[in-house]
């Protein structure tokens, strides 16, 4: 008697799951040795000519155009800005709830 396709993927996910999972390859490394490995592949690709470090000002432009990008979205920006006032409503209604409490609370010379 031949099984399912059903039967055998219920078969594999059974011991899939008595088994614990074991970390492989990177994610089984200690995180010195993978910082080691890491900063070394960095150093390698600066000395190569690959890799690229950003100056202060090119940092800037890039965000600016990101940001031009961005706040191009009339939609997007009108969300964040509705977000904005509700929580501000928000944190003005829960001071006000607390100014009455704190008057009580104030002793009377």
């Amino acid at each position: 008697m031949q099984e399912s396709p059903a039967q055998t993927v219920a078969a594999a996910i059974e011991t899939t799951a008595a088994r614990p999972k074991h970390r492989r390859g990177f994610a089984a490394m200690a995180p010195e040795t993978l910082r080691a490995i890491c900063s070394e592949g960095g150093r390698i690709a600066h000395a190569k000519g690959r890799a690229h470090r950003f100056t202060a000002e090119q940092a800037s432009q890039a965000g600016k155009k990101g940001g031009a990008t961005v706040s191009a979205d009339r939609s997007h920006m009108a969300e964040i800005g509705s977000r904005g006032g509700i929580a501000k409503r928000g944190y003005r209604k829960r001071r006000a709830e607390l100014r009455p409490a704190k008057a009580e609370q104030a002793p009377t010379a």
